[in-house]
């Protein structure tokens, strides 16, 4: 009885409510529960559950359906919860014991279906940022400064520096507005040091790209003495490279050799380049020893193509044959790294692998390939053409040695071209060696088409300029044969049927050659010069202006297309095209005496005086620009200053008396007459039977009352006894020739002639003319003032020489108040025979190469004779 516990009246029953019945899990009489049977018939049990207004309350009542009837009692749960669905100051409870989201608590049980609550109108507006906040305003801050260098970079990728280094200038200023905003909000721990370091690294760039060298230099050490910056040492090789262009050498080593201590091992590739540059610094400045140090040791860590070839150059500076040797195979077997070609070559039927295969064949990573495959084989060649003549006794055997470890290499194909090369070399040695050449070349007719095609091309051009057309004709026709599409052999044709004067024909293998290649220049140049063969001057001005597109600052193209406007009347746009080419060839002395002669034809004398007289200053031994100027002074009433002009004139063609007369007019017209006089005896020594010059003698003496005048006028009674006999002998010898052919063509009908004929025509000789052909100005309006014409002998060729429209001018002068100008120009003959002597050679000029109509530019024709 000790351990039994009796209950105090006080407290709970332990087992109260033990017995109790919840008549709402009573399923036996479901089917006269009401509430249940209505929620089965419709939709309302399917709704989400109710929330109680206050779930946690243990106050809550709902009807409930029993099997005496429907009654509303306030039932609760053993624990005190309200009972599911039990209903609560007007609120429904939900039916589980979870709340639903997005059903409100406050809805009762017979209200309306709305889970997105649109009942309640539209949702109140979003709430506006506050902008006039400081961290607001940094953010805007930040992105025009990101805005800014962006900007930046694009001006700079257009090719326009002023604007980047602006926008970068700009970017830097709100930069700094941007930190003195943080530091008076008192966030100076969130600056943004990328931003920072993004703004001083383009500002610098832009600097150095606008030449702005120590503006850059002072950016990037603003940067690199920052410890904030991670990785900031690099820029050392920024600042070694500005050094480098202001060439600040020994500098330009010491930073390099800074920025090379603060990278790692692990960046190997930079590092290389690093070294490369140190070695290019040190070919800079002649120290070759520490250059090879350096690229021998690119080449034994990781080879590549510049640096073997910047190798080879520092052991051929310092002499040293073995190892240009050694250095030209390490060179030949430096990887490229490249995917073969046979990789873009389709092998199967598989027509999605050929559609993918013609896809890569020209996208842009196969051409970086070709580009630097091409790069590599330009190295290769360059090298072997420099060291040839130095790694053996002589230039063939070196170059032998250099073909046979090509051939040996990757670059198997390169062996033609080498050889190829090596016959171009011996033509350009010009006075020996030629023959091997050509041999060379011609052992390549047996070859695969390219190198064939290659090796005829220049056969045909070196024929050509030995103007042996029909052997220029056939390797011509043998490089169209094996390559069609090349258009230095259709060049090569172009120009030997030229040459025969079949120039529609010509034109067509000119139009092929631009066909298979549009920037061929050399087709397009000759092209022009065929359509201003034939006449068609429109077409001609159309190449030239084309290739002038092409060729900017070509003296070749802007003088032939002065010369077309000149050929169709249009002299302005002549001489502004031959404004243009002064500018590009200064010093040129036919170019200058052309533009005389344009603005002589337009009436300007003054500017074609200053133009001539440009000439003469530049080329003192032109003839036509000699005599323009000597008669311009003769015009404008200054003969002391036409004097020194005409005895140039006479010392470059001694033996034409035209020259030693007016000099002697000059002093006559100035009145010195004894120094006339004694010009004239001069002459009279050298050309005794002058006539001009005895009847001056004649004058001079009887009006200064010398001895003389007897002695001089007998001669010149001789003189002019003898020229009569000698018009008489050659009237007669006329009159009997043509009596002759006359009796001649009569009796044919009866001669009967053997078949071979023992006579032998003789044709009659020719009085040497000028040659027109050594300036551009051809037509030049010739001088007005020389007194003399041609011999009788001259009026029979039809066309009026220079001298006759020179005396044709000189009557045209007005008259002079000189003693000696009484007697009419037409009652003094002139007796001499105007021909010219030796002329001294002299130099071709751009303008002159041009002035010839059929003369072709140098590089028209071998373009594979002067390999890049």
């Amino acid at each position: 009885m000790e351990n039994v516990h009796l209950a105090a009246e006080n407290e709970d029953d332990l087992y109260s409510g033990y017995n109790d019945y919840n008549p709402t899990f009573d399923n036996e009489e479901l089917d006269n529960d009401i509430g249940f049977q209505q929620a089965v018939r419709t939709s309302h049990g399917r709704r989400p559950p109710m929330t109680a207004k206050f779930p946690g309350t243990a106050i809550g009542a709902r009807p409930v359906g029993t099997s005496y009837g429907q009654a509303r009692t306030q039932m609760s749960s053993s624990m005190g919860r309200p009972m599911t669905g039990a209903v609560q100051d007007g609120a429904a409870r939900p039916m589980t014991a979870v709340r639903a989201a997005g059903y409100s608590s406050a809805l009762t049980r017979g209200s309306t279906f709305d889970p997105l609550g649109q009942s309640k109108g539209p949702a109140p507006a979003l709430e506006a940022k506050m902008e006039d906040s400081p961290e607001e305003k940094i953010k805007i801050l930040e992105k025009k400064v990101n805005d800014l260098i962006e900007e930046s970079c694009m001006a700079y990728s257009r090719g326009d520096l002023q604007l980047s280094l602006e926008k970068a200038k700009e970017a830097g200023r709100k930069e700094r507005v941007l930190v003195r905003q943080r530091e008076q909000t008192g966030t100076a721990d969130h600056i943004n040091l990328d931003l920072t370091y993004s703004v001083l690294f383009n500002l610098a760039n832009q600097y150095a790209n606008n030449d702005m060298f120590q503006e850059a230099l002072n950016t990037y050490s603003v940067i690199v003495k920052n410890k904030m910056f991670s990785n900031a040492g690099r820029l050392k090789v920024n600042m070694a490279n500005i050094y480098f262009k202001q060439k600040n050498y020994p500098k330009a080593i010491k930073f390099y050799r800074m920025a090379l201590d603060q990278i790692s091992n692990a960046h190997k590739e930079m590092r290389i380049k690093i070294m490369q540059n140190i070695g290019v610094v040190f070919v800079k400045m002649g120290q070759y020893s520490d250059a090879i140090t350096s690229f021998e040791h690119i080449m034994s860590e990781c080879p590549n193509i510049k640096s073997g070839f910047n190798l080879i150059l520092c052991y051929y500076a310092i002499g040293d044959r073995d190892r240009m040797k050694k250095s030209f195979q390490k060179l030949i077997s430096a990887p490229l790294g490249i995917d073969d070609e046979d990789k873009y070559i389709p092998a199967s039927e598989d027509p999605h692998t050929n559609m993918v295969i013609e896809a890569i064949k020209n996208d842009p990573l196969h051409q970086m390939e070709r580009d630097r495959k091409s790069l590599a084989e330009k190295y290769i060649m360059t090298s072997a053409k420099l060291i040839a003549p130095a790694i053996e006794n002589s230039f063939a055997a070196g170059f032998d040695w250099c073909v046979d470890m090509v051939k040996s290499s990757q670059y198997v194909e390169l062996a033609n071209d080498l050889e190829i090369n090596k016959a171009i070399t011996y033509l350009r040695q010009r006075d020996f060696n030629q023959e091997e050449a050509v041999e060379t070349l011609k052992t390549f007719e047996k070859k695969d088409s390219r190198v064939k095609s290659a090796a005829a091309t220049n056969l045909s051009f070196l024929y050509f300029l030995e103007k042996d057309f029909d052997l220029a004709d056939r390797y011509a026709d043998m490089a169209m044969s094996a390559d069609r599409y090349n258009p230095a052999a259709l060049i090569n044709k172009g120009n030997t049927v030229f040459v025969r004067q079949d120039y529609e024909k010509a034109g067509e293998f000119f139009k092929e050659a631009l066909r298979n290649d549009s920037s061929c220049t050399e087709g397009l140049y000759n092209l022009g010069l065929t359509y201003k063969k034939l006449g068609r001057l429109d077409e001609a001005l159309d190449c030239f202006l084309k290739l002038h597109a092409i060729l900017r600052n070509c003296a070749q193209v802007m003088f032939q297309l002065a010369c077309l406007y000149e050929m169709l009347e249009d002299p302005h746009q002549a001489i502004d095209w031959l404004m243009q080419l002064i500018s590009v060839t200064p010093t040129d002395p036919q170019v200058l005496a052309k533009l005389g002669e344009l603005y002589d034809t337009e009436g300007d004398k003054s500017q074609a005086f200053q133009y001539y007289y440009e000439s003469f200053r530049y080329f003192p031994s032109n003839i036509d620009v000699i005599e323009w100027l000597g008669a311009y002074y003769i015009d404008t009433q200054f003969c002391e200053k036409a004097i020194q002009y005409f005895e140039r004139a006479t010392l470059i063609q001694p033996t034409q008396v035209k020259w030693q007369l007016m000099v002697a007019s000059c002093y006559r017209r100035s009145g010195n007459y004894q120094k006339a006089l004694d010009t004239y005896k001069d002459i009279h020594r050298n050309f005794p039977e002058n006539v001009e010059c005895l009847r001056f003698l004649v004058r001079l003496c009887t009006d200064m009352g010398l001895k003389e005048v007897q002695e001089y006028a007998t001669k010149l009674k001789k003189v002019e006894k003898m020229k009569e006999i000698r018009e008489q002998r050659v009237k007669s010898g006329r009159e009997s020739s043509a009596r002759g052919r006359r009796e001649g063509s009569a009796g044919s009908d009866f001669e009967v002639r053997p078949a071979s004929s023992s006579l032998v025509h003789t044709p009659p000789k020719r009085v040497p003319d000028m040659d027109m052909r050594t300036a551009p100005h051809s037509e030049a309006k010739h001088s007005p003032v020389l007194e003399q014409a041609r011999d009788s002998s001259h009026s029979g060729q039809g066309t009026s020489t220079r001298s006759e429209r020179l005396s044709a001018k000189l009557r045209a002068l007005p008259g002079s108040n000189e003693p000696y100008e009484a007697s009419a120009q037409r009652d003094i003959d002139a007796s001499y025979v105007d021909t010219l002597g030796p002329q001294m050679e002299r130099p071709k000029t751009a303008a002159k190469k041009c002035i010839e109509e059929d003369e072709f530019a140098d590089e028209e024709l071998g373009d594979d004779l002067l390999p890049e």
